[in-house]
């Protein structure tokens, strides 16, 4: 599927790889950029994007993306206004980390990792990217009905493309209970999406970033990035959220990738 003229729905627009994702799908002549983003900076985003581009390619829509009726307010204005929705990348994240149980030094007494706060990554994180991309999915397969198809065949264009992110912290990561547990969950749902949406010709896959130059990064501090992640990453720097749009983009385009591309720099943790 190519990308150019196609139009796009990106959370977690307003900085990092989201954002980077809307510069580089500009960049290839989409038609139509849907930034959304609980912060108001996505406004200033979608003014960016829309000045490096030259034309006015994207739109700001503030909003949780955990409400399902933001979600299907932002998908009917944009099929309302632009067609049908071709490419979903839903980029929004968060990280509340914390041991899993903490002891106290002094009176040996423990603490768990809140389940509220637990609850909430996992909203962010990992149901409100499903809910997204089936959003696409079921925009795309009414579309085909009323014109009267089925099954998608090889011999038909594709309709779409939807690409999580993912986190090499779907592995496990000291620290990250609630992130790690959300991103290994999200590949499930991903490979589980990937078998049922090719019916209607979309395609789903996605990608596990390493520790990329974002906002959620950079609130760990500068502390944790020189201790904990750049000793174990071989390219010795930290990843460029471009580097990981321009991957997300050649999973749009190519019909041959799917399933899941792992761009972690070489990071391999070393052994606690």
């Amino acid at each position: 599927m190519q990308i150019r003229d196609k139009v796009a729905v990106i959370t977690g627009a307003s900085g990092g790889i989201g954002k980077a994702v809307c510069v580089e799908l500009a960049n290839r002549q989409a038609g139509h950029i849907a930034m959304v983003d609980m912060s108001s900076e996505v406004v200033h985003a979608a003014q960016e994007v829309n000045r490096l581009s030259g034309r006015a390619v994207a739109k700001p829509y503030e909003g949780d993306t955990t409400d399902p009726d933001f979600r299907r307010a932002v998908y009917d204005e944009i099929c309302d206004t632009h067609g049908k929705v071709n490419i979903c990348v839903p980029a929004a994240g968060i990280v509340r980390d914390a041991l899993a149980v903490k002891v106290n030094r002094n009176s040996g007494e423990t603490s768990i990792y809140p389940e509220e706060v637990f609850r909430l990554v996992t909203e962010v994180n990992y149901i409100a990217p499903i809910y997204w991309a089936m959003e696409l999915i079921a925009r795309v397969a009414e579309s085909r009905f009323q014109r009267g198809l089925r099954k998608w065949g090889p011999q038909e264009e594709m309709e779409g493309a939807i690409v999580f992110i993912g986190s090499v912290a779907s592995q496990g990561n000291k620290g990250q209970i609630s992130y790690a547990s959300a991103k290994a969950a999200l590949d499930g749902a991903a490979s589980t999406l990937m078998k049922e949406a090719i019916f209607h010709g979309v395609r789903c896959s996605i990608i596990h970033p390493g520790f990329t130059d974002t906002p959620i990064l950079n609130a760990m501090g500068q502390e944790y990035v020189q201790k904990y992640v750049l000793p174990d990453t071989q390219l010795g720097r930290l990843i460029r959220p471009e580097e990981i749009a321009d991957a997300i983009c050649f999973m749009i385009t190519n019909q041959a990738v799917s399933g899941e591309i792992w761009a972690d720099a070489g990071w391999h943790p070393a052994a606690a």
